[in-house]
């Protein structure tokens, strides 16, 4: 199942600035799509929040930067202004290395990895829509952790494409393929977290 639509209209980042409504939202290719509510769920925020402390306490001595949801990141398809952008999303977790595609709004381009943590809502939607998304845009590496199931699926950008997804158990420990020097602890983690 997909997310479902705020409506049937094609919107742009200029009118995403101006929405009221209390609910978060994304836009791909101009389409808005409605993330909540409801709340994520325990164990989704659980797997944010580990995963924020082990990445955040890896980059302290780097500068890069590691964002959390909700948080805007602008992936436009050219030089477009802001304001044209039409799409808009927001990934649970993101490490970007330059600092100068960040802003007061957000983000302006591509992050160098994100994390993806899958719920029944949002399953489909992450992988049908997102992924493809991510990849034309250029994120180098793109995680979805299934919190159930315990598994993780890696997207790694070679040649401007995603080849066949590593799918692996959550065990051990994950090097970031595009930062191999950071990595993730599942055996610390996931008793945090389950």
């Amino acid at each position: 199942m997909s997310l479902p639509l705020r409506d049937t209209s094609r919107h742009t980042y200029g009118e995403y600035l101006n929405w009221t409504e209390n609910q978060r939202e994304e836009l791909i290719d101009g389409i808005a799509y409605v993330k909540e509510p409801p709340a994520p769920a325990r164990i989704h925020q659980s797997f944010v929040r580990e995963l924020l402390g082990q990445l955040h306490a890896a980059l302290k001595d780097r500068s890069w930067c590691i964002q959390v949801a909700p948080f805007d990141v602008r992936l436009p398809k050219s030089n477009e202004a802001d304001e044209d952008v039409d799409t808009v999303v927001q990934p649970d977790l993101l490490i970007v290395r330059d600092r100068d595609k960040l802003d007061d709004r957000g983000m302006r381009g591509a992050p160098d990895w994100l994390v993806e943590v899958l719920s029944p809502r949002t399953t489909v939607h992450d992988r049908a829509v997102k992924v493809p998304v991510y990849e034309r845009a250029g994120v180098g590496e793109v995680w979805l952790i299934h919190p159930t199931d315990l598994t993780l699926t890696m997207y790694v950008l070679d040649g401007g494409r995603y080849g066949q997804p590593r799918v692996r158990e959550l065990k051990g420990q994950t090097s970031l393929a595009t930062m191999p020097e950071l990595q993730v602890d599942w055996d610390q983690l996931l008793p945090l977290v389950v």
